[in-house]
């Protein structure tokens, strides 16, 4: 079904020289302050992975991947939908110490994407990858990072405002925290959606925590695969989007996984199957580093800072009829 959204009035604000030269901007100048702030450096990708070595990120369960044979090599591949474990399992093989990190660009294809006004089946974002102690493994240090990644975002906006005074979009610094469960108590007979859009209306930036464990009414707030992030300890991160009218996700993380909370949420997701799998037995056997980490996407902080009404102005894919129609009679110009 179509969930193509018009705002009243809606005009790009710059034309499409500028806007490509903005989004060389914006993706250039936050990663230097982002990797900056995090102590990251910069490392080479894959964009598809065996599926026999379980790196692949499963999302919510139901996802399919892209999948395709390598007759040269006898195997099936499938084109990553995250790189949450890869990072994980490259911090360790290329000899990364505690306080450093990396961080990449992720391409990824969501074939069962529903398509609307932020979701394209085309993902792009920084995945980045951090080694931590122990000590580090608490909400504090995870509110810590939160706040480091949101005044990286801020200070590009700011910097992007000085290029093009144009653009209007108000970005707060100041994070508001909330868990899962205090959202629920909070708006008890909203929608997961329609709490976080109440929520970040107020608060305009927010930190939502907690996600994937069952709230006390039986559902999780939104689905998380159960061996990357430590559901106590993991969240995402919102700004309001005035353009639209709606609280904007732009980061999912975590501090991920160590071998207790892996053993927990696999039974607890009814994934014990993957305990076999190479990736899995190395975290169980506490043969990896520990680690938080994430994704930012790249395309939903451009039409963000930029005042977008949809994700297909920033960035090139493809849409349905429908969508492709009421924006060019908007004026929504997709690349």
């Amino acid at each position: 079904m179509n969930k193509i959204y018009i705002p009243d009035g809606y005009r790009a604000a710059l034309d499409e020289y500028d806007t490509q030269r903005a989004i060389a901007y914006i993706k250039n100048t936050f990663q230097e302050e982002f990797s900056n702030a995090l102590n990251l450096k910069r490392v080479s990708a894959p964009l598809f992975v065996t599926e026999a070595s379980g790196l692949n990120d499963n999302l919510n369960g139901y996802e399919r991947p892209v999948s395709f044979d390598v007759p040269a090599i006898g195997a099936d591949a499938q084109v990553v939908h995250s790189l949450a474990k890869w990072k994980r399992l490259a911090l360790k093989k290329y000899n990364f110490s505690v306080g450093k990190g990396l961080y990449t660009d992720m391409n990824a294809i969501r074939r069962d994407e529903e398509l609307d006004n932020v979701h394209s089946i085309y993902v792009d974002q920084w995945d980045w990858e951090k080694i931590i102690t122990r000590e580090n493994r608490n909400l504090d240090y995870l509110k810590l990072i939160v706040r480091s990644i949101v005044n990286a975002i801020c200070t590009t906006n700011e910097r992007l405002h000085v290029r093009y005074p144009q653009l209007t979009a108000e970005l707060s610094p100041e994070v508001s925290y909330i868990t899962t469960q205090e959202l629920e108590d909070m708006y008890p007979e909203m929608s997961s959606s329609e709490r976080e859009n109440a929520f970040v209306r107020e608060h305009k930036t927010a930190c939502i925590m907690q996600i994937g464990k069952k709230l006390r009414s039986g559902k999780p707030h939104d689905g998380r695969a159960p061996d990357y992030d430590d559901w106590e300890l993991n969240c995402d991160i919102f700004f309001w989007d005035k353009t639209l009218g709606r609280a904007l996700e732009v980061s999912s993380m975590g501090i991920r996984v160590d071998a207790e909370s892996l053993d927990r949420q696999l039974t607890a997701a009814g994934c014990d199957d993957r305990r076999a799998l190479p990736f899995h037995k190395m975290l169980l056997n506490g043969e990896l580093p520990l680690t938080i980490g994430g994704g930012i996407g790249q395309s939903r902080l451009c039409m963000l800072m930029m005042g977008c009404a949809h994700i297909g102005e920033v960035q090139s894919s493809i849409w349905d009829r429908e969508t492709v129609e009421k924006c060019a009679e908007a004026g929504i110009r997709l690349l």
